[in-house]
């Protein structure tokens, strides 16, 4: 999944422009652009059926649940396919360990992430499904 930057007010304009808490950004962006939904809630990648549950410190997150973050003003997001945490193409083996990769430094991965289980509308800290 590819980021892009906002400046504050084109995201304070985004933010305020969302229906509801389970309207994210980026379907406000397809709603101003005339694009079609997406097959996959809140604009996530496409997740093809059947594939592996991700497992990380007796954690199942099931094969399509989304992670979404901000750091320093910047949206990230990864998703768990076939058996590992994906993010902007590579694998990764815990939560923190992806956290490291976006700020370069010690990160409680678990705290830094929010978790989309797939048929699920609500967001929750990753901390709170352990």
């Amino acid at each position: 999944m590819t980021n892009i930057v906002v400046d504050f007010e084109v995201f304070k304009e985004l933010t305020s422009r969302r229906r509801s808490e389970e309207m994210t950004e980026n379907d406000v962006l397809r709603e101003l652009l005339g694009l079609a939904k997406p097959t996959q809630k809140n604009g996530a990648a496409t997740v093809e059926p059947g594939g592996v549950a991700w497992v990380s410190k007796g954690v199942s997150f099931p094969h399509g649940t989304q992670f979404r973050a901000t750091y320093k003003g910047q949206q990230h997001s990864a998703l768990v396919k076939n058996g590992a945490l994906v993010m902007n193409g590579k694998r990764f083996t815990s939560p923190s360990a992806a956290a490291v990769a976006i700020t370069g430094n010690p990160v409680n991965g678990w705290r830094f992430w929010e978790c989309l289980l797939p048929g699920s509308v609500k967001w929750k800290l990753a901390a709170d499904l352990r």
